[in-house]
């Protein structure tokens, strides 16, 4: 057999060459706008034009703080087909992890969304490495700035459409990378590469997993800065889909809107999102959302009731799955197996519920804290760990971290599940004490030490509680000074920590006690906080 890499080069040039006037849709800041695959592959030449004039080099990292647009998606096969890797930036973290994150992965270029810029010009002055700064606009002005900018759509004016991208980029050369913040201290880098991207975007295309083809309408609701937006826009534009992008409008009505207008037929999101959609379509709202096929849903659990609620009023089946970060993301997805279709419809939705079954490719064991392989029971639980053509081998720079995580050729995922007799596994619990809301991670000890940083603070400790919308949020329990005794206030507490941390990591509500339960160690005993207040 012919030894030939792998890359993303083919998601480029196979829909210009096979599906030309298949159509990419994309909601802007002034309204909507449609092109062709065709002007796709244009654009993205203009683009390899661009960075090369910018001095871009192999290897070199380029940032992006974007939404789900047509830009963003120029980018996405621009940056890694040129042989540089795209580094797409969670725009939801606070200032300094923000920071943290464009220095540790030493991005040369940021292109940024022009209602995003904000968030570089708060941090300008530790932008030391970065060299340009590009921004993608409608309008024909750059907004006014301290920082130097360039505008994304009049570099592209000037460029040509004709660049010859390498063809001797290695599979395992970096293509991407994200980082997750799914741990205490530093958020972590894990990169993409060529190969890990193709293998993954391919397996997703397979029929019992999400059988995408170009008869398909992909509409990536979950962040294009989240693990590649699941890998959905690789796939939607290597098998010709055609692609509709939201932008940040993802409301129930927005979203119900362009699934019903451009006929969605595969589209995938957080909890809170889908619970959006039903929580529109439950207040008397009308549309036809008959061409859904596949909704896919990971992030955080799936609540049972959502399952039945969709399927039974509205016959949307929801495919839970289960991945993260080091994953690429997908690792699991819970669809019925031909012969439970006859079963009732407690036990179907008892399936569905759970995060299911292993992908093709992967090896998955569930272990007890003894290294033992736990009964297929759906009873007994362990922790998953991984591995796979797309599983993390690796943090980018943290060998120590690594280490600890990545452990014998298998990656120690932190999560609790169980495994039944069919091979579908259910997250009963994590090892860390993390809180996930809406899908995204809230470091519980870092707010503890943000929260500690008070004057008036002696002692806090933060815990996830359940909310209706957001799956968990964050309560805080602090022991005030002596002196603080009486006149702390919630509101003190919060007024304190809105300029360090991200608005959305603000506890929900504070509770002041006389001593924080303690375990025999000396920790904080989290247990006994769930108890009295996780209710």
């Amino acid at each position: 057999m012919m030894r030939f890499s792998l890359t993303v080069r083919d998601m480029l040039h196979r829909p210009k060459r096979l599906f030309p006037n298949k159509e990419i849709c994309s909601r802007t800041r002034s309204g909507f706008m449609r092109y062709t695959y065709a002007d796709f592959h244009d654009r993205v030449g203009k683009l390899g034009n661009v960075l090369s004039s910018l001095g871009v080099k192999r290897g070199d990292r380029v940032g992006t703080i974007a939404w789900n647009h047509h830009r963003h998606l120029e980018l996405y096969l621009a940056v890694p087909c040129y042989g540089a890797v795209l580094n797409t930036l969670n725009l939801r973290l606070f200032d300094e992890q923000l920071a943290y994150v464009i220095g540790h992965a030493d991005d040369r270029i940021i292109f940024v969304d022009d209602d995003l810029l904000p968030l570089l010009e708060r941090i300008r002055e530790k932008l030391t490495g970065v060299k340009h700064i590009v921004v993608m606009t409608d309008d024909e002005k750059l907004p006014k700035s301290a920082l130097p900018l360039l505008s994304y759509e009049e570099l592209l004016s000037q460029a040509s459409p004709d660049f010859s991208f390498p063809e001797d980029i290695d599979e395992w050369a970096p293509a991407a990378m994200c980082y997750t913040t799914a741990t205490t201290g530093d958020p972590k880098g894990v990169v993409y590469t060529h190969r890990s991207i193709y293998l993954h975007s391919l397996t997703l295309g397979l029929a019992d997993v999400l059988g995408l083809g170009e008869r398909d309408v992909i509409m990536p609701v979950v962040p294009m800065f989240h693990v590649n937006a699941w890998g959905l826009p690789f796939s939607a534009a290597w098998f010709g889909a055609k692609q509709v992008l939201p932008r940040e409008k993802l409301d129930g009505h927005s979203l119900c809107e362009l699934i019903e207008r451009e006929r969605v037929t595969v589209t995938g999101g957080v909890p809170t999102l889908l619970r959006g959609i039903f929580q529109h379509l439950e207040g008397g709202a009308k549309h036809d959302l008959s061409s859904l096929r596949k909704v896919v849903c990971g992030g955080s659990a799936l609540p049972r009731a959502l399952v039945k609620g969709f399927r039974e009023k509205y016959g949307i089946t929801l495919t839970h799955g289960y991945g993260m970060t080091e994953t690429s993301p997908v690792v699991t997805l819970s669809q019925l197996k031909s012969h439970m279709d006859a079963w009732p419809g407690d036990m179907i939705y008892d399936v569905l519920a759970k995060q299911g079954t292993l992908l093709p490719g992967l090896e998955m064991k569930i272990i007890s804290d003894e290294g033992v392989e736990v009964k297929p029971d759906g009873k007994e639980a362990g922790e998953i760990v991984l591995r796979g053509p797309w599983i993390a081998g690796e943090y980018y720079r943290e060998p120590e971290k690594s280490a600890q995580t990545m452990r014998d050729g298998w990656l120690r995922t932190g999560d609790i599940a169980s495994l039944d007799e069919e091979g579908y596994i259910q997250i009963v619990d994590r090892t860390k004490d993390l809180i996930k809301s809406g899908g995204e991670w809230i470091s519980s000890v870092d707010l503890e030490n943000t929260i500690m940083a008070h004057p008036g603070v002696l002692e806090a400790s933060v815990i996830g509680v359940p909310h209706e919308k957001w799956d968990e949020r964050p309560l805080a329990v602090v022991v005030p000074k002596k002196e603080a005794q009486g006149t702390l206030s919630e509101k003190d507490i919060l007024d304190f920590l809105r300029d360090k941390v991200a608005k959305w990591w603000l506890p929900d509500q504070v509770v002041f006690i006389s001593e924080i339960p303690k375990t025999s160690v000396g920790k904080f005993d989290k247990k006994e906080l769930r108890r009295r207040y996780a209710k």
